[in-house]
């Protein structure tokens, strides 16, 4: 049974294309580093239940992706998502971190995968958490639309995120709510933790959460997926793919994503949603340590 975070990390800045980004240190700095990066909006935080069973024997940081969390939102609103890679080369080469594991969820994933694959000396383990992207059948309809479909959508949805203010919730209590209405395999401990971090108060009293809204309406364009499986085959470091069963995302095992790893793993988890290391948390742990 996932219990709550009793000890709080420390937080920390770097500097990355100019922005200002977050990131919280477990410390115990002489033990192995291990680097936990978080999916799209959400925030380093949601971690923290991971973090304290590791803290022991591992260097645990968590950074806030650009946009999310109390990291800087990028002034044009677009995300890139090899302006996510290079913050995440920035981040392990500034505090000299590599090599090292990384575990990440969904966009954490994506990028982990991205950032093994370009420099896999500095990768001794990676978990990757649901974070191959869309699955090949949603890949194939995407490429059918064209490019220029594709990019009349994207800026349609750039134009009205730019003319709406983010979403207001009259207390913190509302915003739990919404909260637990996006993941309901959430406990109400879990929901509290991830809306207090995930939320900042407004003058008028009222709550926001704390992601840039325009990551909802991310680039159209982005490496061809050749290249990106390319990518994937280059990672020679142990690698663990991981699946909730009640998830919208593909499994890779059973539709073949899965073949262009070199030592890859991919375990499915029962009565688990797209957060699965919330979800499952006691089912992740087991995996997760025997994995590392």
């Amino acid at each position: 049974m996932i219990q709550a975070a009793r000890r709080g990390p420390t937080s920390h800045g770097f500097v990355s294309q100019r922005l200002r980004l977050n990131y919280v240190n477990w410390g115990n700095e002489l033990a192995p580093k291990l680097l936990l990066i978080h999916g799209g909006q959400d925030h380093c935080r949601s971690w923290d239940w991971v973090a304290e069973l590791l803290c022991e024997k591992w260097h645990v940081i968590a950074p806030d992706l650009r946009g999310h969390g109390d990291s800087d939102h990028v002034s044009d609103g677009n995300y890139e998502m090899l302006d996510f890679v290079y913050d995440l080369a920035e981040l392990i080469d500034s505090l000299g971190l590599a090599p090292l594991t990384i575990v990440g969820h969904s966009l954490g994933g994506n990028i982990a995968l991205r950032y093994a694959g370009l420099f896999p000396e500095n990768v001794r383990k990676l978990v990757a958490i649901e974070g191959l992207g869309v699955s090949p059948t949603i890949q194939a309809e995407r490429t059918a639309t064209g490019m220029p479909t594709r990019i009349r959508k994207w800026v349609g949805k750039k134009r009205a995120f730019a003319g709406r203010k983010p979403r207001c919730y009259p207390s913190l209590d509302a915003a739990l709510a919404r909260m637990q209405a996006e993941n309901p395999f959430l406990s109400e401990e879990q929901a509290r933790h991830l809306t207090l971090h995930g939320a900042r108060r407004n003058e008028d009293g009222s709550y926001s959460w704390k992601f840039d809204n325009h990551l909802r309406a991310f680039p159209p364009v982005d490496m061809a997926q050749a290249d990106i499986e390319g990518l994937w085959a280059a990672i020679t470091c142990p690698t663990l793919l991981c699946y909730g069963d009640k998830s919208w995302a593909s499994n890779p095992k059973q539709d073949g994503r899965a073949r262009h790893f070199v030592d890859a793993r991919v375990i499915s988890f029962p009565d688990a949603g797209h957060w699965l290391h919330h979800d499952q948390f006691d089912a992740f742990m087991r995996e997760l340590t025997a994995f590392l």
